[in-house]
């Protein structure tokens, strides 16, 4: 049995061959924010472990389907800017981002081809090379060697791609006069 999202017009998610409005600068703007914001929350254990990586989750939807606004150098910001907060190593989120946004702007018209559970799976490859990036660099570093448990989070951030995409198509939908 496969896992299906409610049947709401909020969330439903366009197919490929729907026409969908492009998104305002600000909501872009806003779910990136928030995504951070989310990062940010105070969590530790077994949660922080499961806690998905909102911001690259959402960095890398909004790299696929609007790769002319957010791409590399968004990327690359985004993880200066997570290293900063986070005091982590100076440039190991921005190069991962960076490898994120690279991938997403040249993987972009083949995985809105597939459906969303084909493009969980690339979304899936994607998290863990970011991760493996942060990883290798920590290691050179000096730091010790991770726990498997940090693919974890790359595991629960694929499950939230879904919901996450049906609720970010939400307001580019055209509005039918059924809906």
């Amino acid at each position: 049995m496969m896992f299906r999202l409610p049947d709401s017009p909020l969330f439903r998610v366009a197919k490929p061959e729907d026409i969908i409005l492009p998104p305002q600068p600000w909501f872009v703007a806003l779910t990136l924010s928030l995504a951070f914001v989310a990062n940010l929350l105070p969590l530790s254990g077994l949660a922080l472990a499961l806690r998905p990586d909102f911001f690259a989750v959402v960095l890398l939807y909004w790299a696929i389907h609007q790769p002319r606004w957010i791409g590399i150098g968004v990327a690359w910001c985004c993880g200066l800017l997570t290293d900063v907060v986070e005091a982590n190593l100076f440039g190991q989120h921005a190069l991962a981002y960076a490898i994120l946004g690279f991938a997403a702007e040249y993987f972009h018209r083949r995985v809105l081809r597939f459906p969303l559970w084909q493009q969980s799976l690339h979304v899936l490859g994607l998290l863990i090379a970011a991760q493996l990036v942060v990883g290798v660099l920590r290691l050179m570093s000096g730091a010790s060697l991770p726990s498997p448990t940090l693919l974890l989070s790359s595991v629960t951030s694929v499950l939230l791609w879904p919901l996450l995409s049906a609720l970010l198509q939400w307001p580019q939908r055209v509005r039918s006069l059924t809906d």
